[in-house]
Protein backbone atom coordinates (compact mmCIF):
# COMPACT_ATOMS: atom_id res chain seq x y z
CA UNK A 1 0.00 0.00 0.00
CA UNK A 2 0.89 3.71 -0.35
CA UNK A 3 0.47 6.55 1.45
CA UNK A 4 -0.52 9.80 -0.23
CA UNK A 5 -0.33 12.99 1.80
CA UNK A 6 -1.87 16.98 1.73
CA UNK A 7 -4.99 16.23 -0.46
CA UNK A 8 -6.80 19.03 0.10
CA UNK A 9 -10.29 18.25 0.33
CA UNK A 10 -13.72 20.11 1.32
CA UNK A 11 -15.19 20.95 4.94
CA UNK A 12 -17.72 17.97 4.16
CA UNK A 13 -15.57 15.42 2.35
CA UNK A 14 -17.39 12.22 1.23
CA UNK A 15 -15.70 9.22 -0.23
CA UNK A 16 -16.30 10.74 -3.66
CA UNK A 17 -14.31 14.17 -2.68
CA UNK A 18 -11.27 11.20 -1.80
CA UNK A 19 -11.40 9.07 -4.74
CA UNK A 20 -11.09 12.39 -7.31
CA UNK A 21 -8.60 13.75 -5.60
CA UNK A 22 -6.71 10.91 -5.65
CA UNK A 23 -7.08 9.93 -9.10
CA UNK A 24 -6.44 14.03 -9.86
CA UNK A 25 -2.93 13.78 -7.82
CA UNK A 26 -1.80 10.98 -9.38
CA UNK A 27 -3.60 10.75 -13.18
CA UNK A 28 -5.11 7.78 -12.53
CA UNK A 29 -8.68 6.39 -13.03
CA UNK A 30 -10.95 4.10 -11.39
CA UNK A 31 -9.52 1.05 -13.13
CA UNK A 32 -6.06 1.60 -10.46
CA UNK A 33 -7.96 1.96 -7.35
CA UNK A 34 -8.24 -1.00 -5.22
CA UNK A 35 -9.18 0.20 -1.71
CA UNK A 36 -8.70 3.60 0.24
CA UNK A 37 -8.76 4.28 3.57
CA UNK A 38 -8.07 8.07 5.52
CA UNK A 39 -5.60 7.91 8.11
CA UNK A 40 -4.78 11.45 8.68
CA UNK A 41 -7.43 13.98 9.12
CA UNK A 42 -6.78 18.04 9.53
CA UNK A 43 -8.18 21.54 9.10
CA UNK A 44 -6.07 23.72 6.83
CA UNK A 45 -7.11 27.25 7.57
CA UNK A 46 -3.50 29.36 6.27
CA UNK A 47 -5.58 30.65 3.31
CA UNK A 48 -8.31 33.47 3.86
CA UNK A 49 -10.05 32.64 0.90
CA UNK A 50 -11.34 29.40 1.90
CA UNK A 51 -10.75 26.53 4.54
CA UNK A 52 -9.89 22.99 3.35
CA UNK A 53 -9.01 19.47 4.86
CA UNK A 54 -5.88 18.37 4.69
CA UNK A 55 -6.05 14.43 4.34
CA UNK A 56 -3.62 11.70 4.24
CA UNK A 57 -5.03 8.60 3.14
CA UNK A 58 -3.65 4.97 2.58
CA UNK A 59 -4.43 3.43 -0.83
CA UNK A 60 -3.90 0.40 -2.58
CA UNK A 61 -3.61 0.38 -6.16
CA UNK A 62 -2.37 -1.37 -9.33
CA UNK A 63 1.05 -1.39 -10.03
CA UNK A 64 1.67 1.42 -6.67
CA UNK A 65 4.95 1.12 -6.72
CA UNK A 66 5.18 3.65 -10.12
CA UNK A 67 3.77 6.30 -7.71
CA UNK A 68 6.59 6.12 -5.15
CA UNK A 69 8.90 8.90 -6.71
CA UNK A 70 5.89 11.76 -6.99
CA UNK A 71 6.00 13.99 -3.84
CA UNK A 72 3.80 13.25 -1.37
CA UNK A 73 3.52 9.71 -1.94
CA UNK A 74 5.71 7.23 0.28
CA UNK A 75 5.04 3.35 0.75
CA UNK A 76 2.79 2.45 3.42
CA UNK A 77 2.68 -0.25 6.13
CA UNK A 78 -0.15 -1.06 8.67
CA UNK A 79 1.64 -0.94 12.29
CA UNK A 80 1.27 -3.86 14.60
CA UNK A 81 2.73 -3.38 18.44
CA UNK A 82 5.53 -6.33 18.56
CA UNK A 83 5.19 -7.23 22.48
CA UNK A 84 8.25 -8.60 24.31
CA UNK A 85 8.77 -12.05 25.26
CA UNK A 86 6.15 -12.98 27.93
CA UNK A 87 8.43 -12.69 31.16
CA UNK A 88 8.34 -13.87 34.50
CA UNK A 89 10.47 -11.44 36.77
CA UNK A 90 12.57 -12.99 39.53
CA UNK A 91 10.81 -10.10 41.70
CA UNK A 92 7.01 -8.07 41.26
CA UNK A 93 7.90 -4.65 39.47
CA UNK A 94 6.67 -1.75 40.85
CA UNK A 95 5.65 0.87 38.74
CA UNK A 96 5.06 4.29 41.07
CA UNK A 97 2.22 6.84 39.80
CA UNK A 98 -0.55 5.70 37.54
CA UNK A 99 0.02 8.67 35.40
CA UNK A 100 -0.02 7.52 31.15
CA UNK A 101 3.45 6.61 31.94
CA UNK A 102 2.68 4.56 34.45
CA UNK A 103 -0.66 3.17 33.22
CA UNK A 104 1.16 1.98 29.78
CA UNK A 105 4.33 0.88 31.20
CA UNK A 106 1.55 -1.11 33.64
CA UNK A 107 0.08 -2.76 30.49
CA UNK A 108 3.02 -3.82 28.92
CA UNK A 109 4.29 -5.53 31.68
CA UNK A 110 1.08 -7.23 32.23
CA UNK A 111 0.16 -9.13 29.52
CA UNK A 112 3.82 -9.91 29.46
CA UNK A 113 3.33 -12.19 33.02
CA UNK A 114 5.58 -9.80 34.78
CA UNK A 115 2.28 -9.17 37.37
CA UNK A 116 3.68 -5.34 38.19
CA UNK A 117 2.16 -3.40 41.68
CA UNK A 118 0.89 -0.11 40.72
CA UNK A 119 1.54 2.35 43.89
CA UNK A 120 0.00 5.90 43.65
CA UNK A 121 -0.18 8.53 46.19
CA UNK A 122 -3.55 9.35 45.11
CA UNK A 123 -6.82 7.92 45.08
CA UNK A 124 -8.87 5.98 41.99
CA UNK A 125 -9.73 8.84 39.22
CA UNK A 126 -13.43 8.41 40.77
CA UNK A 127 -12.39 9.29 44.40
CA UNK A 128 -10.19 12.04 42.82
CA UNK A 129 -12.67 13.67 40.88
CA UNK A 130 -14.84 13.81 44.02
CA UNK A 131 -11.33 15.25 46.20
CA UNK A 132 -10.97 18.00 42.96
CA UNK A 133 -14.09 18.98 42.60
CA UNK A 134 -14.44 19.68 46.65
CA UNK A 135 -11.90 21.75 46.64
CA UNK A 136 -13.37 23.71 43.21
CA UNK A 137 -16.07 24.47 45.65
CA UNK A 138 -14.18 25.79 48.61
CA UNK A 139 -13.22 22.81 50.44
CA UNK A 140 -9.98 22.09 51.83
CA UNK A 141 -6.89 21.01 49.62
CA UNK A 142 -5.74 17.36 49.41
CA UNK A 143 -2.28 17.49 48.86
CA UNK A 144 -1.91 13.67 48.18
CA UNK A 145 -5.28 14.05 45.89
CA UNK A 146 -5.60 16.85 43.60
CA UNK A 147 -5.28 18.09 39.58
CA UNK A 148 -1.41 16.58 40.21
CA UNK A 149 -1.85 13.24 42.01
CA UNK A 150 -4.00 10.57 41.71
CA UNK A 151 -5.41 7.84 39.39
CA UNK A 152 -4.48 9.23 35.52
CA UNK A 153 -2.04 11.74 36.50
CA UNK A 154 -2.20 15.57 35.62
CA UNK A 155 -3.50 14.51 32.29
CA UNK A 156 -7.31 13.42 33.63
CA UNK A 157 -7.95 16.80 34.32
CA UNK A 158 -6.62 18.74 30.25
CA UNK A 159 -7.64 18.46 27.22
CA UNK A 160 -6.54 15.26 26.76
CA UNK A 161 -4.43 16.27 23.73
CA UNK A 162 -2.36 13.36 21.89
CA UNK A 163 -0.71 14.84 19.33
CA UNK A 164 3.23 15.17 19.96
CA UNK A 165 6.49 16.31 18.49
CA UNK A 166 8.05 12.65 18.35
CA UNK A 167 7.80 10.24 15.50
CA UNK A 168 8.02 7.23 17.57
CA UNK A 169 5.82 4.32 15.69
CA UNK A 170 4.37 3.13 19.13
CA UNK A 171 2.13 6.57 19.18
CA UNK A 172 -0.16 4.13 16.88
CA UNK A 173 -0.45 1.58 19.95
CA UNK A 174 -1.13 3.97 22.40
CA UNK A 175 -3.93 5.18 20.04
CA UNK A 176 -5.51 2.18 19.18
CA UNK A 177 -5.66 1.02 23.28
CA UNK A 178 -7.26 4.38 23.77
CA UNK A 179 -9.78 3.35 21.28
CA UNK A 180 -10.29 -0.30 22.82
CA UNK A 181 -10.52 1.12 26.60
CA UNK A 182 -13.34 4.17 25.30
CA UNK A 183 -12.37 6.67 23.14
CA UNK A 184 -13.67 8.11 20.06
CA UNK A 185 -12.23 5.79 17.42
CA UNK A 186 -12.00 9.49 15.10
CA UNK A 187 -8.45 9.98 17.43
CA UNK A 188 -7.18 7.77 15.42
CA UNK A 189 -6.88 10.17 12.05
CA UNK A 190 -7.64 13.91 13.71
CA UNK A 191 -4.18 15.52 12.93
CA UNK A 192 -4.86 17.01 16.30
CA UNK A 193 -6.54 14.29 18.28
CA UNK A 194 -8.26 14.97 22.30
CA UNK A 195 -10.15 12.92 24.00
CA UNK A 196 -11.04 15.80 27.00
CA UNK A 197 -11.53 15.40 30.83
CA UNK A 198 -14.91 14.11 30.87
CA UNK A 199 -14.21 10.90 28.83
CA UNK A 200 -10.36 10.68 30.12
CA UNK A 201 -11.89 8.89 33.31
CA UNK A 202 -13.56 5.90 32.21
CA UNK A 203 -11.00 5.01 29.90
CA UNK A 204 -8.65 5.23 33.13
CA UNK A 205 -10.63 2.71 34.78
CA UNK A 206 -10.75 -0.03 31.74
CA UNK A 207 -7.21 0.19 31.88
CA UNK A 208 -6.53 -0.29 35.27
CA UNK A 209 -9.41 -3.24 35.00
CA UNK A 210 -7.14 -4.69 32.21
CA UNK A 211 -4.10 -4.75 34.41
CA UNK A 212 -5.21 -6.06 36.98
CA UNK A 213 -7.29 -8.88 35.21
CA UNK A 214 -3.70 -9.78 33.62
CA UNK A 215 -2.35 -10.47 37.23
CA UNK A 216 -1.29 -6.68 38.29
CA UNK A 217 -2.26 -4.79 41.62
CA UNK A 218 -3.34 -1.55 42.22
CA UNK A 219 -2.53 0.30 45.62
CA UNK A 220 -3.91 3.97 46.05
CA UNK A 221 -3.91 6.34 48.58
CA UNK A 222 -0.04 4.70 48.82
CA UNK A 223 3.22 6.79 48.82
CA UNK A 224 6.89 5.90 47.87
CA UNK A 225 8.62 7.54 51.30
CA UNK A 226 12.07 5.35 51.02
CA UNK A 227 13.93 3.30 48.97
CA UNK A 228 16.53 0.54 50.54
CA UNK A 229 19.72 -0.32 48.11
CA UNK A 230 21.90 -2.70 48.50
CA UNK A 231 25.49 -3.00 46.30
CA UNK A 232 24.08 -0.06 44.14
CA UNK A 233 21.11 -1.83 43.18
CA UNK A 234 17.31 -1.56 44.32
CA UNK A 235 16.82 -4.39 46.96
CA UNK A 236 12.69 -2.84 47.96
CA UNK A 237 10.81 0.63 48.50
CA UNK A 238 8.86 1.58 51.84
CA UNK A 239 5.58 2.92 50.99
CA UNK A 240 3.12 4.40 53.43
CA UNK A 241 1.16 1.12 53.80
CA UNK A 242 3.96 -1.04 54.34
CA UNK A 243 7.54 -2.37 52.46
CA UNK A 244 7.18 -3.87 48.87
CA UNK A 245 10.53 -6.30 47.53
CA UNK A 246 11.10 -5.33 44.32
CA UNK A 247 14.60 -5.24 42.29
CA UNK A 248 12.60 -3.52 39.33
CA UNK A 249 10.94 0.54 40.41
CA UNK A 250 9.64 2.42 37.45
CA UNK A 251 9.73 5.79 38.89
CA UNK A 252 6.77 7.43 37.03
CA UNK A 253 6.06 10.25 39.33
CA UNK A 254 5.16 12.99 37.71
CA UNK A 255 6.44 16.73 37.47
CA UNK A 256 5.18 17.70 40.92
CA UNK A 257 6.30 15.32 43.65
CA UNK A 258 9.00 17.24 44.78
CA UNK A 259 9.46 15.53 47.94
CA UNK A 260 10.20 12.16 46.09
CA UNK A 261 12.37 14.00 44.05
CA UNK A 262 13.88 15.52 47.08
CA UNK A 263 14.33 11.77 48.66
CA UNK A 264 15.61 10.31 45.92
CA UNK A 265 18.48 12.82 45.71
CA UNK A 266 19.33 11.85 49.67
CA UNK A 267 20.23 8.53 47.92
CA UNK A 268 22.58 9.98 45.42
CA UNK A 269 20.27 9.43 42.81
CA UNK A 270 22.09 10.95 39.74
CA UNK A 271 19.94 14.21 38.43
CA UNK A 272 20.74 17.23 36.41
CA UNK A 273 18.71 20.48 36.12
CA UNK A 274 16.48 21.16 32.68
CA UNK A 275 15.59 23.73 31.01
CA UNK A 276 11.55 24.25 31.77
CA UNK A 277 8.84 27.18 31.81
CA UNK A 278 6.53 29.04 34.05
CA UNK A 279 3.47 31.88 33.19
CA UNK A 280 0.05 32.17 32.97
CA UNK A 281 -3.42 31.38 31.81
CA UNK A 282 -4.69 33.74 28.97
CA UNK A 283 -8.57 33.34 28.39
CA UNK A 284 -9.92 35.10 25.27
CA UNK A 285 -13.25 34.56 24.17
CA UNK A 286 -14.11 31.13 22.45
CA UNK A 287 -15.51 33.20 19.53
CA UNK A 288 -12.85 35.84 19.09
CA UNK A 289 -9.90 32.81 18.48
CA UNK A 290 -12.50 31.08 16.10
CA UNK A 291 -12.83 34.43 13.90
CA UNK A 292 -8.88 34.55 13.91
CA UNK A 293 -8.37 31.46 12.46
CA UNK A 294 -11.08 30.67 10.40
CA UNK A 295 -12.57 33.60 9.67
CA UNK A 296 -16.19 33.81 7.50
CA UNK A 297 -15.65 29.66 7.66
CA UNK A 298 -16.45 29.95 11.86
CA UNK A 299 -19.48 28.66 12.19
CA UNK A 300 -18.44 25.31 9.85
CA UNK A 301 -15.83 23.96 11.61
CA UNK A 302 -14.76 22.93 15.53
CA UNK A 303 -13.89 25.25 18.20
CA UNK A 304 -10.46 26.55 16.98
CA UNK A 305 -6.98 25.92 19.08
CA UNK A 306 -3.64 27.46 18.54
CA UNK A 307 0.04 26.63 18.88
CA UNK A 308 2.25 29.56 18.57
CA UNK A 309 5.57 30.41 19.42
CA UNK A 310 8.28 33.53 19.50
CA UNK A 311 12.02 34.21 19.98
CA UNK A 312 12.89 37.52 21.92
CA UNK A 313 15.74 40.21 21.20
CA UNK A 314 17.09 38.59 23.85
CA UNK A 315 17.12 35.28 22.73
CA UNK A 316 14.46 33.89 25.05
CA UNK A 317 11.44 31.76 23.81
CA UNK A 318 7.53 32.44 25.18
CA UNK A 319 5.30 29.91 23.37
CA UNK A 320 1.44 28.49 23.94
CA UNK A 321 1.10 25.11 25.71
CA UNK A 322 -1.66 22.86 26.01
CA UNK A 323 -3.98 25.22 24.74
CA UNK A 324 -7.85 24.28 25.62
CA UNK A 325 -10.64 25.40 23.61
CA UNK A 326 -13.83 25.75 25.02
CA UNK A 327 -12.22 24.99 28.10
CA UNK A 328 -11.59 26.22 31.96
CA UNK A 329 -8.91 27.34 33.96
CA UNK A 330 -8.68 24.83 36.68
CA UNK A 331 -7.40 24.91 40.28
CA UNK A 332 -4.02 23.09 40.13
CA UNK A 333 -2.32 23.00 43.44
CA UNK A 334 -0.38 20.00 45.48
CA UNK A 335 1.25 22.00 48.46
CA UNK A 336 -0.60 23.98 51.19
CA UNK A 337 -0.88 27.80 50.92
CA UNK A 338 0.06 27.66 46.57
CA UNK A 339 -2.14 29.03 43.89
CA UNK A 340 -1.25 26.97 40.59
CA UNK A 341 -2.94 27.12 37.95
CA UNK A 342 -3.64 24.46 34.52
CA UNK A 343 -6.62 24.21 31.71
CA UNK A 344 -9.23 21.74 31.30
CA UNK A 345 -11.87 20.70 28.24
CA UNK A 346 -14.42 18.76 27.87
CA UNK A 347 -14.39 16.20 24.65
CA UNK A 348 -17.05 18.83 23.09
CA UNK A 349 -14.40 22.07 23.59
CA UNK A 350 -17.81 23.57 24.22
CA UNK A 351 -17.30 26.67 26.73
CA UNK A 352 -17.51 30.24 26.43
CA UNK A 353 -13.82 30.86 27.04
CA UNK A 354 -10.57 29.52 25.08
CA UNK A 355 -7.60 28.79 27.08
CA UNK A 356 -3.50 28.43 27.29
CA UNK A 357 0.02 28.94 29.20
CA UNK A 358 1.46 31.80 27.64
CA UNK A 359 4.94 30.50 29.08
CA UNK A 360 8.13 31.90 29.57
CA UNK A 361 11.41 29.28 29.28
CA UNK A 362 13.94 29.11 31.92
CA UNK A 363 17.43 27.65 31.28
CA UNK A 364 19.44 26.32 34.26
CA UNK A 365 22.16 28.83 33.26
CA UNK A 366 19.34 31.56 34.69
CA UNK A 367 20.47 30.58 38.50
CA UNK A 368 23.89 31.73 39.97
CA UNK A 369 23.47 28.28 42.16
CA UNK A 370 24.69 24.87 41.85
CA UNK A 371 21.44 23.85 43.89
CA UNK A 372 19.82 20.55 41.94
CA UNK A 373 16.28 22.17 42.69
CA UNK A 374 16.74 25.77 42.13
CA UNK A 375 14.26 25.59 39.57
CA UNK A 376 11.63 23.82 41.78
CA UNK A 377 12.40 26.27 44.55
CA UNK A 378 11.47 29.08 42.07
CA UNK A 379 8.51 27.35 41.05
CA UNK A 380 7.85 27.29 44.87
CA UNK A 381 8.14 31.13 45.53
CA UNK A 382 5.97 32.19 42.92
CA UNK A 383 2.89 29.81 43.74
CA UNK A 384 3.20 31.10 47.21
CA UNK A 385 3.09 34.61 46.21
CA UNK A 386 0.41 33.45 44.10
CA UNK A 387 -1.27 32.63 47.13
CA UNK A 388 -1.13 35.66 49.10
CA UNK A 389 -1.47 37.85 46.02
CA UNK A 390 -4.46 36.22 45.31
CA UNK A 391 -6.11 37.01 48.91
CA UNK A 392 -4.53 33.66 50.91
CA UNK A 393 -8.06 32.26 50.39
CA UNK A 394 -6.61 29.94 46.97
CA UNK A 395 -7.89 32.79 44.91
CA UNK A 396 -5.59 33.01 41.97
CA UNK A 397 -4.26 37.00 41.01
CA UNK A 398 -5.97 37.89 37.57
CA UNK A 399 -4.87 41.09 35.36
CA UNK A 400 -6.50 42.20 32.18
CA UNK A 401 -3.86 42.21 29.40
CA UNK A 402 -4.51 45.37 29.29
CA UNK A 403 -3.66 46.60 32.51
CA UNK A 404 -0.77 44.06 32.62
CA UNK A 405 1.03 45.37 29.08
CA UNK A 406 0.68 49.19 30.43
CA UNK A 407 1.64 48.61 34.47
CA UNK A 408 -1.12 49.39 36.19
CA UNK A 409 -3.21 46.98 38.60
CA UNK A 410 -6.60 45.91 37.30
CA UNK A 411 -8.94 46.76 39.77
CA UNK A 412 -11.72 45.03 37.75
CA UNK A 413 -12.36 43.10 34.98
CA UNK A 414 -14.04 43.31 31.68
CA UNK A 415 -16.33 41.57 29.19
CA UNK A 416 -14.10 38.44 29.56
CA UNK A 417 -15.02 36.34 32.94
CA UNK A 418 -12.59 34.03 34.30
CA UNK A 419 -13.15 30.36 34.83
CA UNK A 420 -10.80 29.67 37.73
CA UNK A 421 -13.33 27.79 39.93
CA UNK A 422 -12.11 28.71 43.74
CA UNK A 423 -12.44 32.81 42.77
CA UNK A 424 -9.98 35.55 41.60
CA UNK A 425 -8.79 38.76 42.92
CA UNK A 426 -8.07 41.63 40.48
CA UNK A 427 -4.05 42.07 40.64
CA UNK A 428 -0.92 43.37 39.25
CA UNK A 429 1.00 40.41 38.19
CA UNK A 430 4.13 42.08 36.94
CA UNK A 431 4.85 42.39 40.74
CA UNK A 432 4.86 38.48 41.16
CA UNK A 433 7.15 37.42 39.05
CA UNK A 434 11.04 37.91 38.08
CA UNK A 435 11.46 40.94 35.83
CA UNK A 436 12.65 38.86 33.25
CA UNK A 437 9.46 36.46 33.31
CA UNK A 438 7.28 39.99 33.38
CA UNK A 439 9.57 41.79 30.53
CA UNK A 440 9.06 38.50 28.25
CA UNK A 441 5.16 38.68 28.96
CA UNK A 442 5.22 41.98 27.95
CA UNK A 443 7.07 41.66 24.77
CA UNK A 444 5.35 38.88 23.15
CA UNK A 445 1.84 39.73 24.11
CA UNK A 446 2.08 42.04 21.10
CA UNK A 447 3.95 39.33 18.84
CA UNK A 448 1.24 36.98 19.40
CA UNK A 449 -1.24 39.33 18.49
CA UNK A 450 0.21 40.09 14.58
CA UNK A 451 -0.21 35.85 14.56
CA UNK A 452 -3.88 35.42 15.92
CA UNK A 453 -5.78 38.93 15.89
CA UNK A 454 -7.28 39.95 18.90
CA UNK A 455 -4.48 37.78 21.22
CA UNK A 456 -3.61 41.10 23.00
CA UNK A 457 -7.62 41.84 23.23
CA UNK A 458 -7.90 44.48 26.52
CA UNK A 459 -10.51 42.58 28.32
CA UNK A 460 -8.44 39.30 27.96
CA UNK A 461 -7.31 37.58 30.91
CA UNK A 462 -4.17 36.78 32.46
CA UNK A 463 -4.38 34.04 35.33
CA UNK A 464 -1.43 33.25 37.76
CA UNK A 465 0.85 30.79 38.09
CA UNK A 466 1.22 28.46 35.70
CA UNK A 467 4.08 26.75 36.70
CA UNK A 468 4.05 23.33 36.65
CA UNK A 469 4.40 23.05 32.34
CA UNK A 470 7.30 20.03 32.99
CA UNK A 471 9.78 19.15 35.21
CA UNK A 472 12.64 21.59 36.42
CA UNK A 473 14.48 18.21 37.18
CA UNK A 474 15.90 15.17 35.40
CA UNK A 475 16.67 11.70 36.40
CA UNK A 476 19.65 10.62 34.55
CA UNK A 477 19.56 7.12 33.07
CA UNK A 478 21.85 5.35 30.78
CA UNK A 479 20.90 3.17 27.41
CA UNK A 480 19.40 0.74 29.37
CA UNK A 481 17.26 3.00 30.44
CA UNK A 482 18.09 2.63 34.24
CA UNK A 483 19.52 5.22 37.05
CA UNK A 484 22.76 5.17 38.45
CA UNK A 485 21.24 2.47 40.77
CA UNK A 486 20.47 -0.44 39.05
CA UNK A 487 17.11 -1.70 38.41
CA UNK A 488 15.40 2.09 38.84
CA UNK A 489 13.80 3.04 35.80
CA UNK A 490 12.63 6.77 35.17
CA UNK A 491 10.50 7.05 33.41
CA UNK A 492 7.75 9.98 31.61
CA UNK A 493 6.86 13.46 32.41
CA UNK A 494 8.27 13.65 35.45
CA UNK A 495 11.67 12.39 35.19
CA UNK A 496 12.12 14.42 32.21
CA UNK A 497 12.03 12.37 29.48
CA UNK A 498 8.39 13.81 28.10
CA UNK A 499 6.11 16.34 28.07
CA UNK A 500 2.09 15.50 27.39
CA UNK A 501 0.34 12.45 27.74
CA UNK A 502 1.10 10.88 24.73
CA UNK A 503 5.47 11.64 24.89
CA UNK A 504 5.02 10.06 28.74
CA UNK A 505 2.80 6.66 27.43
CA UNK A 506 5.46 5.86 24.64
CA UNK A 507 8.35 6.59 27.38
CA UNK A 508 6.38 4.23 29.43
CA UNK A 509 6.17 1.94 26.94
CA UNK A 510 9.95 2.24 26.26
CA UNK A 511 10.57 1.36 29.62
CA UNK A 512 8.55 -1.54 29.82
CA UNK A 513 10.53 -3.23 26.94
CA UNK A 514 13.80 -2.18 28.54
CA UNK A 515 12.88 -3.90 32.23
CA UNK A 516 11.50 -7.51 29.94
CA UNK A 517 14.73 -7.10 28.64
Amino acid sequence: MIRINNLLLPISYGDEDIKSAVKKKLKIGDYDILSIEVIKDSIDAHRRTEVYRCVSVCAKLRGEGRFLTLPDVDKYEKYEYEYPCVSRLKKRPVVVGSGPAGLFCALILSRCGAEPIVIERGLDVDSRKKEVYRFFSGGTLNTECNIQFGEGGAGTFSDGKLNTGTKDSRQRMVLSEFIRFGAPEEIAVNGKPHIGTDLLSGIIKNMRNEIIKNGGEFRFNCKLEDIYIESGAIKGIKTSLGDIDTDSLILAIGHSARDTFEMLFSHNLLMERKSFSMGVRIEHPQSLINEALYHKFKDKLPPADYKAAVHLKDGRGVYTFCMCPGGTVVAASSEENTVVTNGMSNFLRDGENANSALLVSILPTDFNDNDIFSGMKLQRSLEKSAYFMGGANYNAPVQTVKDFLSGQKSVSLGNVTPTYPVGVTPSELGKLFPSFITNSLREAIPMFDRKIKGFALDDAVLTAVESRSSSPVRIIRNEAYQSSVRGIYPCGEGAGYAGGIMSAAVDGIKVAEAVLK
